[in-house]
C-alpha cells in the first residue's frame, strides 16, 4: 500500500476521535515535527543536591518518589498530580506537607522554573510525552518512566528534544543501572555472547484486561472533586469519565497503554537491545492474538520480531509471548526464570511465588551457549547447569555497578556521570515495543523501512505510527 506517514495530511484542528474512526476503518497518515524552544538545561554543581520535581506523586510515582529521597541528593521543590488529594497521593503529601503543590505542570513550570533542575515524570503512559517534552523545553533534566511514549513518533520528538535541549534524560526501567547490565555488556565484549541469532521473551503474568470483554468505551460517572479529568486525558482523545480508565487501568486500553510489551520489555530484553545493537527490526508479525480487540489488549498475544544483520552480527529473530496461559517453548533444562529480589511482582500478582508460577524472562540463543535470564537487574545464567559450571573459572569478572539508575541520573544532572538508559538508547527499544504493539492493535504483519521509519505494507499501521492529532491546547509539542 502506498503510505503518505511523511505528508501531513490532516491539520491539527482535526478532531482526535475522528481520526481515529478514519484511520482504523480505510487508513490516514499525518506526520508533525516538534517545534523546539530552546532552553539552557541547569545544572546543580557536585556538592549541591539537585532540585526536583515531580509530575505524578501517587502509584509508580510514589515508589520512585521514595528511591530518590533515599539517595539524599535531591531536595522536593514541587509536585504536580491532576488528583491532589485522591487516597493514592496523600502519603506522599503527607511525608512532604511543605512542598509546594500544582494541579497543572505549565503553572507549575510558569511560577517555579528557575527553582527546578530535574523533573521525574511519572504518569501514564499516554501523558510521558506532553510531561517530559514541556521540562526539555524548560532546559530541565528528566527522569520518566518506561516506556518514554506511547507512540512511535512521539518517541522520535523526545530523542530529538534530549540532543537538542543538551539535557540528562532517563528513562525509569531501572535495571539498567544493575548487575544485569554490566553482566551482559561484560559477557558480550568478552566474546560470552556472541552471535545470537534468536531470543525468547515473555511475560506471562495476570494483567488488567485479561477476562475483560468490551463492545465500546465505558459508560460516564461523576468526576471526583479532586481529578482534573482534563488534565488527565492530556493529549489522548477526548472520553467521558470512568473509574476504569484511572489508576492503572488506563494499562488496558489501546489508546492510553502500552499493554504487557510496553509494560515489561523494558525490564526484559532491553540489555540484549543495547549490547546487541538491534536497532529497529524490518518485520513485525502478530503471530497469534487471542480475543482480539479494537479497544483493549489481547488476552495473549505471540509477536516476532526480525532484525536484520548488523555488521558481522547475523539477523535475529525475538520472539514475544504474553497471556496466562500462552507459554512460551523453553528449553527442557531452563527451570526457573532467574527473579530479581529488589523488584516486586507484577500487580495481579499477590506474591513472589506467585510469579514464579507465572513465567518472567527470556532465553537467548548465542553460538555455542544459551542463556537463561529474568528481568529487570536478574542477571543471566548458562544452561545446562554442567556447562555454567565448566565455564565458571573462565567467565570475565563482571564490575559492580557504581550508581542505582536514580543515582545515576541525578550523577548525569550534575555532569559527573552519563544516563545508562538515556532517550539516545532507550529511544529504539521503545519504538520496536511500539511497532509490537501496533501489530497486537491492527492483528497484522508489519513490513517496516528502518531507514525511512515507515511501515511500508499496511496504511493503518503507519498512520498510527503518529497517531491522531492532539487534542486542542496541546498542540506545542507536535507543531512543525
Amino acid at each position: 500500500m502506498k503510505s503518505n506517514f511523511r505528508k501531513p495530511l490532516l491539520p491539527l484542528s482535526v478532531n482526535r476521535r475522528s481520526f481515529l474512526k478514519t484511520v482504523l476503518a480505510a487508513g490516514a497518515s499525518a506526520s508533525f515535527a516538534p517545534q523546539l524552544i530552546f532552553a539552557q538545561a541547569g545544572k546543580a554543581t557536585p556538592n549541591e543536591r539537585v532540585n526536583l520535581a515531580c509530575i505524578g506523586i501517587g502509584n509508580r510515582a510514589a515508589e520512585d518518589i521514595v528511591a530518590f529521597d533515599k539517595t539524599g541528593m535531591v531536595n522536593f521543590v514541587a509536585f504536580c498530580d491532576v488528583d491532589m488529594g485522591a487516597p493514592h497521593t496523600l502519603a506522599t503529601l503527607k511525608k512532604f506537607p511543605e512542598v509546594p503543590r500544582f494541579q497543572n505542570a505549565e503553572k507549575m513550570f510558569d511560577k517555579m522554573s528557575k527553582e527546578i533542575d530535574a523533573v521525574l515524570v511519572a504518569v501514564p503512559d499516554f501523558s510521558h510525552f506532553p510531561n517530559a517534552m514541556l521540562t526539555m523545553m524548560h532546559g530541565k533534566h528528566v527522569y520518566c518512566e518506561k516506556p518514554m511514549a506511547h507512540t512511535f513518533h512521539e518517541v522520535e520528538l523526545m530523542m530529538a528534544a534530549e540532543k537538542k535541549f543538551k539535557v540528562a534524560a532517563q528513562m525509569g526501567n531501572q535495571g539498567h543501572s544493575e548487575a544485569n547490565y554490566f553482566q551482559f555488556k561484560a559477557w558480550t565484549d568478552a566474546g560470552i555472547i556472541k552471535n545470537v541469532t534468536k531470543i525468547t521473551a515473555f511475560m506471562n503474568g495476570k494483567r488488567r484486561w485479561h477476562g475483560m470483554k468490551v463492545d465500546g468505551y465505558l459508560a460516564k460517572q461523576e468526576i471526583p472533586a479532586t481529578l482534573d479529568w482534563d488534565r488527565w486525558l492530556a493529549t489522548a482523545p477526548e472520553h467521558d469519565y470512568n473509574k476504569g480508565y484511572i489508576n492503572g487501568e488506563w494499562r488496558s486500553w489501546f489508546e492510553f497503554g502500552n499493554g504487557a510489551l510496553g509494560d515489561w520489555g523494558a525490564h526484559i530484553f532491553d540489555t540484549a537491545h543495547e549490547f546487541l545493537e538491534l536497532g529497529l527490526p524490518t518485520e513485525v508479525s502478530a503471530v497469534k492474538l487471542d480475543g482480539y480487540s479494537p479497544l483493549i489488549f489481547p488476552q495473549a498475544s505471540t509477536l516476532s520480531f526480525k532484525f536484520a544483520a548488523r555488521g558481522k552480527k547475523p539477523p535475529v529473530e525475538m520472539t514475544w509471548y504474553d497471556g496466562q496461559e500462552n507459554l512460551p517453548p523453553l528449553p527442557d533444562n531452563f527451570g526457573e526464570a532467574p527473579l530479581d529480589p529488589n523488584i516486586p511482582p507484577p500487580s495481579n500478582a499477590a506474591t513472589v511465588s506467585d510469579a514464579k508460577k507465572k513465567p518472567i524472562g527470556k532465553v537467548i540463543y548465542s553460538e555455542g551457549l544459551t542463556f537463561k535470564g529474568g528481568s529487570h537487574g536478574a542477571t543471566l545464567r548458562i544452561i545446562p547447569e554442567q556447562k555454567a559450571k565448566d565455564m565458571e573459572a573462565s567467565l570475565p569478572e563482571v564490575p559492580k555497578s557504581p550508581s542505582n539508575h536514580y543515582v545515576n541520573f541525578l550523577r548525569a544532572a550534575k555532569g559527573q556521570e552519563k544516563c545508562r538508559s538515556s532517550f539516545a538508547v532507550a529511544g529504539p527499544l521503545c519504538q520496536t515495543m511500539a511497532l509490537g504493539i501496533l501489530a497486537q492493535r491492527v492483528n497484522a504483519r508489519l513490513e517496516f523501512d528502518t531507514v525511512k521509519k515507515q511501515i511500508t505494507n499496511h496504511e493503518v499501521a503507519n498512520g498510527l505510527l503518529v497517531g491522531p492529532p492532539p487534542r486542542k491546547g496541546w498542540e506545542q509539542f507536535y507543531k512543525a
